[in-house]
Formats: C-alpha cells, sequence, structure tokens
C-alpha cells in the first residue's frame, strides 16, 4: 500500500507562497437599520519573497536580514566565529565602499580590532 497524501493543500499552499493573494473586506455593523461601525480589512498572504517584489515589508525584511548577518558573524562572548577579513577586504568606517542604494549611507564593518583608549580619538565633532 503506497500512503495517500492531499495534493490539492500541497497546490494551494505552493501556489499562495509564490504567486500571494489579497483578501479585501468592507464590513458595516448596523442595528435597527443604522450604520454604526465601518470596517476596511485587507490582507495580503505570499511567501517574503513574493512579498519583497511588490514592495512589502521591505523595511522588516532588511532588518532581519542584517540582525541574522549580526548573530552569524559574533559569537555569545562578542568574538568573531569565522576568521577576519583581511585588511585588504575589510570596509573603512570612514565610507571606503559604495553607498547603499536606498539609503545612501556607506556601509560601515567593525573590523573587530580594539584599539583601547578613547573611542572618539581622531573624530571631528
Amino acid at each position: 500500500m503506497e500512503p495517500t497524501t492531499d495534493e490539492a493543500l500541497v497546490d494551494l499552499v505552493d501556489v499562495l507562497l509564490r504567486d500571494g493573494a489579497v483578501l479585501r473586506a468592507d464590513v458595516i455593523v448596523t442595528v435597527a437599520d443604522v450604520p454604526l461601525i465601518g470596517i476596511s480589512l485587507s490582507a495580503a498572504i505570499a511567501g517574503m519573497e513574493t512579498m519583497n517584489e511588490y514592495g512589502m515589508f521591505t523595511e522588516w525584511d532588511g532588518s532581519m536580514r542584517a540582525n541574522a548577518i549580526a548573530r552569524r558573524q559574533y559569537a555569545e562572548d562578542g568574538r568573531p566565529r569565522h576568521r577576519a577579513i583581511p585588511s585588504r577586504e575589510r570596509v573603512r568606517p570612514s565610507g571606503g565602499d559604495k553607498p547603499d542604494v536606498e539609503t545612501g549611507d556607506r556601509p560601515k564593518v567593525d573590523t573587530g580590532i580594539e584599539t583601547g583608549g578613547d573611542s572618539t580619538r581622531g573624530e571631528t565633532k
């Protein structure tokens, strides 16, 4: 005997994650033929890649990805988990790399090198 599966549900979930669906509803609560409350509901159901393609949750997704990268780079004790990046590949905090397309900010990377002393030394205010 071969196990049976409900492929219709799997296909439905696949289509929802790949293509997405938008549900919209308008609800009006009335009492004695007098409208009291009006509610406009809208819901989008899709995979995160599809949502990002349509411009939804881009800020949330960016911050979640940045947090995940930070968690992977540093262990609980604050030391890098992986080997240090060679100095020629490091991005300088002064902005030695291309600016971010969306915000125009230059990426800043913690080099993992502790210099000691006052951290504001050399900075102009």
